[in-house]
């Protein structure tokens, strides 16, 4: 298992997620993943609300942190979300369960919400083992 530096450095790459998002990763160890999200105009809609996108940005980043923690690369075969509210924070964080981890398929769960204790999105995610 990476430890929270590994992860770090190594989750540095994704360019898209932490450099132009923003995401930060709070935790990331065998008691589970958490990242957060302070959001700004740049992730507003036309409406002046979260963008979805955003949103599942840092649903799919703490996926990808928890189903590669063990070192086997693991990418997304499926994945939905479900939106609850619009945040009413200007921080989002994310938490992540796992249902199931098999030899090939593993199966999460990630809770997205606000600083303020609202729940914005419920997420499940399904990865595919691409190595071994």
């Amino acid at each position: 298992m990476m430890t929270f530096d590994e992860v770090k450095k190594f989750f540095a790459n994704d360019i898209f997620a932490v450099d132009t998002t923003g995401i930060e990763i709070l935790q990331a160890d065998e008691n589970g993943v958490r990242c957060s999200l302070k959001t700004d105009k740049r992730h507003e809609n036309a409406t002046g609300h979260v963008m979805g996108g955003a949103i599942f940005t840092l649903a799919d980043f703490t996926f990808a942190i928890a189903s590669n923690l063990g070192g086997v690369p693991t990418v997304t075969l499926s994945s939905s979300i479900t939106y609850l509210s619009s945040p009413k924070g200007d921080t989002l964080f994310s938490e992540i369960k796992l249902l199931k981890d098999g030899r090939r398929a593993c199966f999460y769960e990630i809770s997205i919400t606000d600083n303020l204790g609202n729940k914005v999105a419920s997420v499940t995610s399904t990865g595919m083992r691409t190595g071994s």
